[in-house]
């Protein structure tokens, strides 16, 4: 299935140049991840219980159309690749502007941290399962881990 979650645009999404700022396409990524795992059951209080959550090593965002303020916009979310048990993963986003053009890409690559060991660690079984049914993008791959040949 596509997650997708529709937005306005704010005030303070801009910059004096009444472009939208670059960390507010991040933003809007970051909170469709959010919403995606609250309503399968994982809000930040389930992730605490779990003492799990997700860590990032590296964001890019590429910009394509521009967005203008109070603008209609659209995020969506696909798994570009994960390891084979979720360990690690890498999920792209793309935000659509009011007319359905592809206004940016946002790419998030990370892993599960155990947040009392502050380690890497794997994902539990309910988050796999949660996983198969969102939507794959067209060159889908499996991060092979280091500790695998």
């Amino acid at each position: 299935m596509t997650y997708e979650v529709s937005f306005t645009t704010k005030w303070a999404d801009f910059d004096p140049n009444r472009h939208m700022r670059h960390t507010a396409y991040n933003d809007y990524a970051a909170e469709v991840r959010v919403r995606f795992f609250a309503e399968h059951g994982f809000s930040i209080s389930e992730f605490a219980k779990l003492n799990i959550g997700p860590i990032l090593f590296k964001e890019e965002t590429s910009f394509v159309k521009e967005i203008s303020l109070g603008e209609d916009i659209r995020v969506d979310m696909h798994l570009e690749a994960a390891s084979k048990n979720l360990e690690r993963w890498r999920f792209v986003h793309h935000i659509y502007n009011k007319n359905g053009e592809l206004a940016a890409e946002v790419k998030v690559y990370g892993a599960w941290i155990d947040l009392q060991k502050r380690k890497l660690t794997t994902a539990p079984q309910v988050f796999i399962d949660i996983f198969k049914d969102l939507s794959k993008t067209v060159n889908y791959t499996e991060i092979p881990l280091k500790n695998e040949h």
